[in-house]
């Protein structure tokens, strides 16, 4: 109150002061009527305490959170339509033909998704970053195949939603077709790094084929 008091709004200040008491005046049955008393405060507070202790009263269960169980997020597109892209890929190409009967992928691939985030490898928030797409169609461009005789893939390039681009945290996207036993499917993500060094083979699709998918968490 003393600056004010003395400034260049000291008769301004002094108005206002007045008529501030003359209001709190005029009603201070009510607010003393809507006054909690300290002690009553501290009482339903340490009430509180001893029911959660007691485990009376459940806090929430960060398990159950919208992203707590989630594992991952990911673009699922149609198995049919996936199959259909190989069988037109093994038309044109007799060693693809050859490896994708050998392997029996129509028996063995069961769902096809490209993953945008993993909790392990990029953290909760990462994951839950792609919420505001989800069910959402997003557009899927295959442009190649890659195959060892452990492994195979289809490499991807995530289309737009809304006019917004989907990338994914991996850095290689795609969908992994297939794996030997024992081996992980996140093994597949080296499938570029086989073919530079020779290990694994990349064949060219040309043009890149796109299939629609629906982004989702799982």
């Amino acid at each position: 109150r003393a600056e004010p008091s003395k400034g260049s709004y000291a008769q301004e200040w002094a108005q206002w002061e007045k008529r501030l008491r003359v209001v709190l005046s005029r009603n201070a049955n009510y607010l003393t009527s809507i006054q909690v008393p300290f002690d009553v405060a501290v009482k339903e507070v340490l009430e509180q305490l001893k029911a959660v202790a007691k485990g009376d009263v459940k806090t929430p269960d960060t398990a159950k959170r919208r992203f707590g169980n989630i594992v991952f997020a990911a673009v699922t597109v149609p198995q049919a339509d996936i199959l259909s892209l190989l069988r037109k890929l093994g038309e044109n190409d007799g060693d693809v033909n050859n490896f994708l009967n050998g392997i029996k992928v129509e028996d063995n691939l069961s769902k096809a998704h490209v993953t945008l985030a993993h909790k392990r490898a990029h953290g909760v928030a990462a994951v839950a970053s792609y919420g505001v797409y989800q069910n959402q169609e997003v557009p899927v461009s295959f442009n190649a195949f890659l195959y060892t005789d452990k492994m195979a893939a289809l490499e991807a390039q995530l289309g737009t939603v809304n006019g917004e681009k989907i990338d994914s945290k991996n850095d290689w996207p795609h969908v992994t077709l297939w794996t030997a036993p024992g081996v992980a499917p996140k093994e597949a993500n080296m499938l570029p790094q086989l073919f530079s060094s020779g290990q694994a083979k990349r064949v060219l699709i040309d043009p890149p084929i796109t299939i629609t998918g629906v982004l989702d968490f799982y």
